[in-house]
């Protein structure tokens, strides 16, 4: 029976990804203009249904409080209203902004006498693979309709009443704006609907977003035998330098944590010149438990302070995301230390140096081998900025396919024209 069932859905998977191949292809002659009205009436349907989706967040947060689901998935899945509606603000911004598609450039390399150029154009079929964050699927589907792509979602089975009322009523925006059947659909994860078999639909699938836990990223990626854009939470590093204020590193640790739900770019672990006094230290860590911060270090640094620190017990952490409100402190010689520290045990998603050195900075800023360098600068993550019209899922740390900040340009390739005379 069991194995009934895995056929079953694997069967369901496979139909819902050739569903979307077929509305990706559709969705390339659809006009910018509509697409954008399109997300336009998104935007209007998830604010007709905005008690309704509440409530079923309610339902979801009951059913997960007694089976005693994890305190930081609960915090992913707590829908407020202020995260639905930025989800709404997000949608309006998205589809005031210029068309990203079939946008023209120069060719890297023109061929005389023919005149070459490049065009933006849409993926295909994407595949987001998220836990709990219920909003995200209205985000990315008003991406991958603004992109002129297929959305096919797989959300974790804590969230599955949530999910459901917004792709609802997502679908029933979309279904106004006359775009073809199937541009937007939701696996039932509660269903079985593995993340195995939806990560290997060759040659439908164009791309797969895994969102969540680096436990989530990892089993998505290794089973994939399509494209993954991987996303990275938490495990960023600071470098605190002598000439660096004491007050910027307590200031861009507490506001890098400020992100809800999901703090992208939490610094979790601090290098700290071994030259910083001890009674500078001894302020920062004060302030920061004040805070509510969970404090740790190196047998060191613990043995120093001990009031203010515990011990790391496992030196896997200082390659791990706690995706908690916890920060880690050790100590280093100087800046090629930290840079060599930062490259073998950051996440690599994003890093900061507090330093008031150019010298220094501008080393950092070269060497370090992470998507985003802050100089002097808190990471947090905004998923759309009050002014200019940048919207972005999340961050990925790969190197070589479309590395860093996950917006519109990202769910898009080029496609270079040849015409001769």
């Amino acid at each position: 029976m069991i194995h009934g069932d895995r056929e079953e859905n694997s069967n369901l998977i496979e139909t819902v990804v050739k569903q979307s191949h077929q509305a990706s292809e559709q969705l390339t002659t659809i006009s910018g203009t509509q697409r954008s009205q399109a997300v336009a009436k998104m935007a209007n349907a998830l604010q007709n249904a905005f008690d309704e989706i509440l409530e079923a967040n309610t339902l979801d947060l009951e059913t997960c409080r007694e089976m005693a689901v994890s305190g930081l998935i609960l915090e992913w899945l707590k829908l407020t209203p202020e995260r639905l509606e930025t989800a709404i603000k997000i949608l309006d911004r998205l589809a005031t902004i210029a068309d990203p598609v079939q946008k023209v450039s120069h060719a890297p390399y023109p061929l005389d006498p023919a005149q070459t150029y490049c065009q933006r154009m849409p993926l295909g079929v994407i595949a987001l693979i998220y836990e709990a964050l219920p909003e995200l699927s209205a985000i990315t589907a008003g991406l991958c309709v603004k992109t002129g792509n297929s959305l096919v979602l797989r959300g974790g089975s804590e969230a599955s009443h949530s999910n459901e009322a917004i792709v609802n009523a997502l679908n029933g925006g979309l279904e106004d704006s006359d775009l073809p059947p199937y541009t937007l659909q939701l696996l039932p994860g509660e269903q079985g609907c593995s993340v195995q078999d939806l990560v290997q639909q060759e040659p439908y699938t164009k791309l797969v977003i895994p969102y969540g836990r680096p436990s989530l990223v990892q089993k998505a990626a290794q089973s994939a035998n399509v494209p993954v854009l991987r996303t990275a939470i938490g495990n960023c590093y600071l470098y605190w330098s002598t000439s660096g204020s004491a007050e910027k590193v307590k200031a861009v640790i507490v506001d890098s944590h400020a992100s809800e739900p999901d703090p992208v770019n939490a610094i979790e672990k601090v290098l700290i010149n071994r030259n910083i006094k001890a009674s500078i230290l001894i302020n920062l860590f004060h302030e920061l438990q004040e805070k509510g911060f969970i404090l740790r270090g190196e047998p060191t640094l613990v043995e120093q302070y001990s009031q203010y620190l515990n011990p790391i017990e496992d030196d896997h952490q200082w390659s791990q995301s706690y995706i908690d409100k916890i920060v880690a402190f050790r100590l280093v010689d100087d800046l090629n230390s930290a840079i060599a520290w930062i490259n073998r045990y950051s996440s690599g998603h994003a890093d900061c140096i507090i330093s008031q050195s150019y010298r220094e900075t501008r080393q950092f800023a070269q060497t370090v081998d992470s998507a985003l360098v802050y100089v002097n600068a808190s990471p947090r993550f905004f998923r759309y900025a009050a002014n200019g019209d940048s919207i972005f899922l999340g961050i990925s740390n790969q190197k070589g396919y479309r590395r860093g900040l996950i917006g519109l340009e990202s769910l898009t390739t080029f496609k270079q024209v040849v015409q001769g005379n």
